[in-house]
């Protein structure tokens, strides 16, 4: 087990790529994190009991060390479990933990966590409480600004005091509310509108927290905008269907003076960590579907992803050919 974590709240993040379901696994984390060496990383929400029940924690906890810093997210509303799966996130060497409080799905809401925990604020006390009391680590809460009908600005402020004085030390809001009956996951990163002067306003209501924004950021630009208001930024889909767009993060988010990287760069620096994958009997596809998304907006584009993704699903794409598509790719300047 590491133990290598820092104090993710006192160097505080500007900007981070968001938890998401089948995505932000191990692999599509090495690759943001060859895209920016500030950003926090998040893992997939864990749920809790799934944890603590399996006998292969490891499939749900490792990450690679290079992927520092990096936050894991639970899901769940048993304090008992999270209580345990806190002593576990601290002894694998996470920089932090965070609440999830946010995801719509169907099978999360029937498990009575996720975004429904929004209409219990003692429960998630609780589990925040849990958390906090049983580990060094900062605890963090991603949330909505509202579930259904449970949707006014003085629930959700209150709701923020109360989680606070449980332990929470960040608040990422979701400038959306959960429509939990009749719309799924995607709709409800679509359909209820951004909500960003409701966020903003609980900032001015509450200045003394930090408190970062998410929902619908889908550029750079848009994203140094925010952060005249808000404490951060989280950004979700857009990292992950376009993620060299945010190739200029370290340097516009946060000064550093370092040169744009172009596609066949970032993929020739993933190389040793694709022979690695692969001598571990691990598939090509695992990391291929994620970094084709890295190679867009070029005649030639979509050829050189199917080839990627024809060769890596039938497992006939070895490191010695990946590079010689890339150095293709470099040949043309991307």
């Amino acid at each position: 087990m590491k133990q290598n974590h820092t104090n993710s709240i006192g160097n505080l993040h500007k900007i981070s790529i968001a938890p998401m379901m089948d995505c932000t696994d191990k692999h599509f984390r090495m690759i943001m994190r060859k895209i920016s060496s500030k950003a926090l990383l998040y893992t997939e929400m864990i749920v809790a009991k799934s944890l603590i029940y399996t006998d292969k924690k490891e499939k749900f906890l490792d990450f690679n060390n290079e992927e520092h810093p990096i936050s894991v997210q639970f899901g769940g509303d048993d304090p008992t479990l999270l209580r345990e799966a806190a002593m576990m996130a601290e002894d694998w060497g996470y920089d932090e933990i965070n609440f999830n409080v946010g995801c719509p799905s169907s099978k999360v809401s029937s498990g009575n966590f996720g975004a429904a925990l929004m209409n219990n604020p003692i429960r998630v006390a609780r589990c925040i409480e849990a958390l906090k009391d049983n580990c060094n680590l900062p605890i963090t809460i991603k949330h909505r600004i509202g579930v259904d009908q449970n949707d006014s600005f003085v629930n959700l402020d209150s709701f923020v005091k109360d989680i606070s004085n449980a332990g929470a030390q960040r608040f990422i809001v979701h400038a959306r509310k959960a429509i939990l009956k009749g719309l799924n996951p995607k709709q409800n990163r679509t359909i209820p509108p951004l909500r960003y002067d409701i966020v903003e306003q609980l900032k001015v209501n509450n200045p003394k927290l930090l408190i970062e924004i998410n929902g619908g950021l889908s550029n750079i630009d848009e994203c140094k905008s925010h952060l005249k208001v808000f404490d951060g930024v989280m950004v979700g889909r857009s990292a992950y269907k376009h993620p060299l767009k945010w190739s200029d993060i370290d340097k516009k988010i946060y000064g550093l003076k370092k040169p744009s990287k172009k596609a066949s760069e970032i993929l020739l620096s993933l190389i040793p960590y694709y022979e690695n994958h692969l001598n571990k009997d691990g598939k090509s596809w695992e990391v291929c579907k994620h970094l084709i998304n890295l190679v867009e907006n070029f005649p030639k584009a979509k050829i050189w992803r199917n080839k990627i993704t024809n060769l890596s699903i039938k497992e006939n794409l070895d490191s010695d050919y990946l590079v010689k598509l890339i150095l293709e790719l470099q040949s043309m300047q991307y």
